[in-house]
């Protein structure tokens, strides 16, 4: 009897915490909510919080600027959203960490998006954005937000470095190859994470098809520092867009093109002569394709790219990736998913696990066919229980479980051939 008693004290007084946690939300809700105007202007705030930490031996992986094993980075995350009318919406994101990329730098305060969006139809066939925003392209950036994606890295394709400099031009093509051994933060991915390029884009649906394009100031590839029209303006404008078809709820298929120039102004002089930023551009090509049904979902990606190298000729890469997701209970998910990425270096193999509980622990594992074996383990992902897209305004009450995951990558070498003097030499690794 007395331990039946005890059970139901303890029960009791969990559901009392569970109904103040309740009315906590509730409170919070009310307080970071506001409507004006016979509710015609709404405004939200909302964040996140993300605790990261990274143990690895040098370099580090991907786009982690770090020359240290051991680095703590903790990341907050605020969006506001404003809705005037139905047909203006206004968002703006912003962050204090220790930069857009994991790094050992110290803290700062940034803007990573801010956008004007204009829907004069409710069905939705056209929608006008100007700002600064993520990239149309794909079907990976939609959801690269923590709260959707709990995986601490991006597939290869948006981080992991090739020997592509947008800040120097390679004197010669056996220097284009052997360079790639310098600094790895010099050089850039076929696609930098999201892309919070500056421009506009316009998209819509119209019955199965959907479509999306945009104007940017600077290529798909380029680093955080580029995205801003401070840094970089409209000399060279980069276009990318999606065409998107489905044919049912379950699947969704998409073309992604892009042409844009990748250098930055500081690698004109170091040009041939007679030559400029503009004559050197990043084409990509793109297949997405995503499925849902029930408990499971399917999403893959295929990229093509093309950068045309100073004094070396053209670079072709081929990268892709592909995610699986299968639900066992709303609270718990198990996700393999499997990426590799056709480039100048290495082959290479990388395993990323998630681990469902809260907060959960990572680990990324990284071998190398030409170099001792790389391991990095994240330690800990720590989401708050709100929802972290801007495109929806209600508060999430429960605090989920992070899902079980996993994504298995492999990086191949590529051959790149290049004329020198009046020949033509093939490079491989």
């Amino acid at each position: 009897m007395k331990l039946i008693a005890a059970l139901s004290l303890c029960f009791l007084a969990c559901t009392a915490r569970a109904l103040d946690t309740d009315d906590l939300l509730d409170r919070v809700d009310a307080a970071l909510s506001m409507a004006a105007f016979q509710d015609n202007v709404r405004l939200r705030l909302s964040g996140t919080i993300d605790v990261e930490g990274y143990h690895f031996q040098q370099p580090a992986p991907g786009l982690i600027d770090s020359n240290i094993d051991n680095l703590f980075n903790p990341r907050l995350t605020l969006f506001l959203d404003a809705q005037i009318g139905s047909q203006v919406y206004v968002f703006v994101q912003s962050r204090l960490d220790r930069g857009f990329d994991p790094s050992d730098h110290g803290a700062q305060v940034r803007l990573d998006e801010y956008a004007l969006r204009f829907t004069p139809w409710k069905d939705g066939r056209f929608t006008l954005q100007v700002g600064k925003f993520a990239t149309v392209v794909g079907n990976w950036v939609p959801r690269h937000l923590p709260w959707e994606n709990p995986f601490i890295n991006a597939p290869l394709v948006y981080e992991n470095v090739t020997a592509v400099s947008d800040k120097i031009a390679p004197r010669s093509a056996s220097y284009f190859v052997y360079r790639f051994q310098g600094e790895k933060y010099e050089f850039n991915p076929v696609i930098w994470g999201p892309s919070y390029a500056s421009g506009v884009s316009v998209s819509g649906r119209l019955g199965m098809f959907d479509y999306a394009g945009e104007m940017k100031n600077a290529s798909l590839s380029s680093r955080p520092e580029s995205w801003n029209l401070t840094s970089i303006g409209f000399e060279h404008p980069s276009f990318a867009a999606r065409l998107g078809f489905r044919p049912n709820q379950a699947w969704n298929f998409g073309v992604s093109m892009a042409d844009g120039v990748y250098l930055r102004p500081e690698a004109e002089p170091t040009l041939p002569p007679g030559r400029n930023i503009g004559d050197y551009r990043e084409l990509v090509l793109g297949q997405d394709a995503s499925f849902a049904w029930h408990h499971l979902q399917l999403w893959a990606e295929v990229y093509e790219a093309r950068f045309e190298i100073p004094r070396v000729g053209d670079a072709d890469t081929l990268a892709y990736y592909f995610e699986a997701k299968y639900k066992f209970t709303p609270q718990m998910a198990e996700r393999a998913a499997s990426a590799g990425v056709r480039i100048w270096d290495a082959s290479m193999l990388r395993l990323d696990t998630v681990s469902p509980r809260t907060p959960s622990s990572s680990c990324n594992t990284a071998f190398s066919t030409k170099r001792r074996a790389r391991a990095t383990t994240t330690i800990c992902w720590l989401c708050s229980s709100q929802s972290a897209s801007r495109n929806r305004t209600k508060l999430r009450k429960v605090t989920r479980l992070l899902p079980l995951q996993y994504r298995f990558q492999r990086e191949y070498g590529l051959m790149v051939e290049c004329w020198i003097s009046h020949g033509c030499s093939r490079f491989r690794q």
